[in-house]
């Protein structure tokens, strides 16, 4: 472009020093100094920048999965509505607990309690509950997870049990378990009234062993 542009400037300047009236030597100069700029124009223009490709490419930060402690000891009673899970666990956040209730599972997460988190799972319960109607109270000491029977009637252990065998009287589970357990929770929950009453009991039934019910039983 910069040669036609000189060739066009050449040819007009001899065509201005040929030419005889004014009017025309005049269009001449005209057309020589608009040629004559336009070379300034262009340096002066900014070039136009090259679009700089953005990359499309979202890397998404993966978390690190958490660990949990396995709460494999609890206490647990039932009537023919429901079944209560006792699990002794202090410094819960009831806004930090994740629940999932199956009508043969349960999973309960807690989630930073004194910097660890815990499991309580049941993978597979002795009968069907009622996900829906199933709750967590937090207490101080505790947890209690409440299991609503889709049927009422008694369950012989909060664990599901295939009965491949027929039963040996000599292993079956000791019912004392089950009542020890339920007096644990009677003793903690109730007054000073109720302790001494259930201690006068287990001293009664017991003859020779610590006054204390929990003591033995801790």
């Amino acid at each position: 472009m910069a040669d036609n542009l000189s060739l066009d400037l050449e040819e007009l300047r001899h065509l201005q020093s040929i030419a005889k009236r004014p009017r025309v030597v005049s269009l001449i100069s005209s057309e020589i100094r608009n040629l004559e700029k336009q070379p300034k124009d262009a340096a002066s223009v900014a070039p136009v920048p090259t679009p700089v490709p953005v990359s499309t490419t979202v890397k998404v930060a993966t978390e690190p999965a958490l660990k949990y402690t396995t709460l494999g000891s609890y206490s647990w009673d039932q009537d023919t509505d429901k079944v209560k899970i006792y699990v002794f666990l202090e410094g819960i956040n009831q806004e930090k607990i994740q629940t999932e209730f199956n009508p043969m599972s349960v999973d309960v997460k807690f989630h930073d309690v004194q910097g660890k988190n815990y499991r309580c799972a049941i993978p597979k319960l002795n009968k069907e509950i009622v996900p829906e109607k199933c709750k967590v109270l937090v207490k101080p000491t505790k947890v209690i997870l409440t299991l609503v029977k889709a049927s009422k009637g008694n369950w012989l252990d909060v664990y599901f049990k295939e009965d491949k065998i027929k039963p040996n009287l000599g292993k079956e589970r000791d019912p004392m378990t089950g009542i020890m357990g339920l007096m644990k929770n009677m003793y903690e929950e109730g007054d000073d009234e109720m302790k001494k009453t259930i201690a006068k009991a287990w001293t009664d039934a017991t003859p020779g062993k610590a006054a204390d019910p929990m003591k033995s039983y801790r």
